[in-house]
């Protein structure tokens, strides 16, 4: 994907809508060009087009969310996929970070099993022979493509692994990980019950947004894996809390 379509998703996930004279004035191109743009990314279903502005096409589709700050969650990915040995089942959550996990596990590992309840994980990697993939029963959620519900909990039964990955939505000190939809963060909890271990991938950036649904992760080692762009202030916040944090240094 382009660097200045790149650009333009950031500002749109930033802030919601934008002006197409705005984004020309910021871009230092034309509005000419602007819309090429914005009529490029709304063909590829990433933006949602109108008289002037432009907004994302929907915040919760994952597919949409993959451009945003890419090079950060594919560096992330890298750092998680060294977490997981050729041959292990491991359990993968919804999110873009996620998905950018799943498809570095299914190109450079060998005999891996996802356990997923993300259909569009799923389906992100449904091309490679290398990869196993079983898809968690459950409410089906349209926009996020995500298994959820209390059929979640029973299939995670069936299961015990040494590692969880999964995404967020925020951080609130003195609380936690948070997500901003309840199902959604129940589904993890759910998941997190058959794991040793909980892994945390997200940009710095979210540590600076309050998702209204608490994780609550309790008597589970949690580890984050997120970019080098954390500050030491929100670093000691999250290490303070017993969570381990680990840095991917592009």
């Amino acid at each position: 994907m382009a660097k200045r379509d790149n650009r333009i998703l950031e500002m749109l996930t930033s802030q919601g809508r934008v002006e197409v004279t705005w984004l020309a004035e910021r871009l230092g191109v034309s509005e000419v060009t602007v819309r090429k743009d914005l009529d490029a990314l709304q063909a590829k279903g990433l933006v949602r087009r109108a008289h002037g502005y432009a907004t994302l096409a929907n915040p919760n589709d994952v597919g949409g969310r993959l451009a945003y700050h890419y090079e950060q969650k594919r560096l992330i990915a890298r750092v998680a996929a060294a977490l997981v040995p050729d041959g292990s089942t491991i359990m993968i959550e919804s999110g873009s970070c996620c998905a950018l996990l799943a498809r570095e596990l299914a190109d450079t590992k060998d005999g891996v099993t996802i356990v997923t309840n993300s259909a569009f994980v799923a389906s992100y990697i449904r091309d490679s022979p290398r990869v196993q993939v079983t898809l968690l029963g459950g409410g089906y959620q349209r926009d996020s493509q995500v298994m959820v519900g209390p059929l979640v909990r029973t299939c995670a039964r069936e299961f015990y692994v040494d590692r969880l990955f999964i995404g967020a939505d925020g951080w609130i000190d003195g609380v936690g990980f948070t997500n901003a939809d309840q199902m959604r963060a129940d589904a993890v909890r759910s998941m997190a019950d058959s794991a040793a271990e909980v892994v945390v991938l997200t940009e710095s950036e979210k540590f600076g947004r309050r998702g209204a649904v608490p994780m609550r992760l309790p008597g589970k080692r949690v580890v984050v894996l997120t970019d080098g762009s954390i500050t030491d202030e929100r670093r000691a916040s999250v290490e303070r809390s017993g969570i381990s944090v680990c840095t991917a240094a592009s």
